[in-house]
């Protein structure tokens, strides 16, 4: 099959929609009907199933897309191969992330990157559920997926694991900034800036406060590690992260990473995704980039 078309039939499924698929792609929806239409006549059968608004893939369009976002990605790596043969490294490679990254080691990384490969494209997909990223690696969706405490799933592969402590974060002006260690039962005098139910982190702060028998006085709950890390640097309170979520902060002078004695075993594991099998050759490079910054 061309390209063309299949490149067509991904986006379409992507969209829900002829006509966004259209407008994403800078393409005449009639366009794309006639191509996906001609490519129903010759499989003899309808691949997708349309709505008033909407188009939904069928059986049949369920087992071809496997095949097209197969061979569009091994498209994308022979190209890039190719490229490198050139010395001309051009493409594009898509990394998906949890929110807590994006402000510090994922940036550093892609700037590192981008450095060696200016004419590649990096497209950066911010996500919250892990089961979805997983899937999205998994299906061809990203080359590369980076988040905390990743579970085994088939088809796809742990390139990198760095494990990192959890610990107290404030603000550098704080009384605990310049410690080099406390105990849990001196944090409960402050407001504690936790996570909500939606991220990896929550479980490690129950069981904390499940242990100690004890709490704070006082919360501020939110889904965003970035309103956490902004909070804490405002004096609003306290909260616990690992180092990796503040290194930007921490390098700037805004928050200090203080060691809890009683959390010395609570730990996350920043993991690297890729997918178990025909990795594209720029997901590769990428991925060298983070292993070493993971290090």
């Amino acid at each position: 099959m061309h390209a063309r078309i299949l490149t067509y039939v991904d986006e379409v499924a992507r969209q829900g929609s002829i006509r966004s698929a259209a407008e994403k792609l800078n393409v005449a929806a009639s366009a794309i009907s006639r191509q996906i239409k001609a490519l129903e006549d010759d499989l003899g059968s309808p691949i997708f199933t349309r709505k008033p608004r909407s188009v939904t893939l069928t059986a049949a369009g369920e087992i071809l897309l496997v095949h097209i976002r197969e061979t569009l990605r091994e498209m994308n790596r022979t190209r890039a191969m190719i490229e490198d043969l050139k010395g001309l490294r051009r493409g594009e490679v898509t990394v998906a992330l949890m929110s807590g990254l994006s402000a510090n080691i994922v940036p550093r990384v892609i700037k590192q990157f981008r450095l060696a490969n200016p004419k590649v494209l990096v497209r950066l997909r911010l996500m919250t559920e892990l089961d979805e990223m997983i899937e999205v690696v998994a299906q061809g969706g990203a080359d590369l997926a980076i988040g905390f405490d990743f579970p085994q799933r088939p088809n796809v592969r742990q390139l990198a694991v760095a494990v990192a402590p959890l610990g107290l974060v404030v603000s550098t002006s704080h009384p605990y900034a310049g410690r080099s260690s406390v105990r849990l039962s001196e944090c409960f005098d402050y407001t504690f800036v936790v996570p909500d139910s939606t991220t990896v982190i929550r479980p490690h702060l129950e069981r904390i406060l499940a242990q100690s028998g004890q709490g704070p006085s006082s919360f501020i709950e939110t889904n965003s590690i970035e309103v956490m890390r902004h909070a804490v640097m405002d004096g609003t309170g306290v909260t616990f992260l690992t180092p990796f979520d503040i290194e930007r902060e921490a390098a700037e002078g805004r928050l200090a990473f203080v060691p809890v004695q009683d959390l010395a075993r609570e730990t996350q594991r920043l993991v690297l995704l890729g997918p178990e099998r025909n990795p594209t050759a720029l997901g590769s490079v990428l991925a060298e980039y983070f292993k070493a910054a993971m290090n």
